[in-house]
């Protein structure tokens, strides 16, 4: 066989590579979710910048861009299986800054400030608790349920307190006003973080999936929601999405203590029950 015709095969060779092997290939491909990260990080960053200019309309949607950039890097890493450890790291510590210190900074330098070292008090909770709760998803079993997060996840956290937030400052609220029940659900913002309430990740969700018509009818009506009043519309999902957790959390226990009670008195029935001589 010729130098050429060898050449020739190496050609055909290399075009009939799966596409995966030419995307994984290509380095700029490698790049697209730690961008989509960065891109979060930053958004986590210029909201506390417009904070401390005052603009806090800005630092509420700069938090909510975060919130989108986090969903997009971990798609991003699925789809293109273009996961790693450096990528799931630096994703931590990127929602360490946009849904951890950001969101807390941004709400103390609004309100919380009013209370003294109780609002001081209250941030550093919410910040710390926001750590605890990345750590124990950093170091958390590969082999749990993928379907359940254990406690509310940052992005959610956040979203609730900057939702609660914006529709003060959209309808004029006096900060100083609402500062206390700001700083309750902060705090208990904070604490379910770390707790063990399960929360619905939608992992298993794809978009291939078909879904309910009543299903549908909801996310035309949060789209019509959104178009109406965005600030109401982003409480109201965050806040939905908050209760659902513990609402389940509440159920699960209730009818687990439901079923214990019952096996309980059936055994003590069944005691009952035994003639004398069963008894010995």
């Amino acid at each position: 066989m010729s130098d050429s015709s060898k050449k020739d095969v190496k050609l055909v060779d290399v075009k009939k590579q799966p596409s995966q092997e030419l995307v994984k290939a290509t380095p700029s491909v490698y790049a697209l979710p730690n961008l989509a990260t960065t891109g979060g990080l930053f958004a986590g960053f210029y909201a506390i910048m417009q904070a401390g200019a005052g603009n806090y309309e800005a630092a509420c949607i700069a938090i909510y861009i975060a919130m989108i950039m986090d969903i997009l890097d971990g798609r991003l890493a699925r789809m293109l299986n273009l996961s790693s450890d450096f990528g799931a790291q630096y994703d931590s510590m990127a929602d360490m800054m946009s849904f951890g210190i950001a969101p807390a900074l941004v709400i103390h330098q609004w309100s919380l400030h009013s209370l003294g070292k109780i609002g001081a008090l209250v941030t550093f909770v919410y910040i710390a608790f926001a750590a605890l709760r990345l750590a124990r998803f950093n170091s958390s079993n590969s082999s749990e349920d993928k379907r359940y997060f254990m406690g509310l996840a940052s992005p959610a956290a956040a979203g609730l307190v900057i939702s609660a937030m914006y529709v003060a400052v959209d309808y004029n609220v006096s900060p100083l006003s609402i500062a206390p029940y700001m700083a309750v659900l902060v705090f208990v913002a904070g604490i379910l973080m770390f707790s063990n309430v399960r929360y619905r990740s939608f992992k298993d969700f794809s978009y291939r999936d078909r879904i309910p018509v009543i299903g549908m009818t909801i996310v035309v009506l949060i789209f019509a929601a959104v178009y109406f009043d965005p600030p109401v519309a982003f409480l109201l999902v965050g806040g939905s999405y908050f209760l659902s957790g513990l609402v389940e959390y509440v159920w699960h226990n209730r009818t687990k203590l439901a079923r214990s009670n019952f096996e309980s008195s059936s055994e003590v029935d069944a005691k009952s029950s035994q003639s004398p001589e069963e008894k010995k």
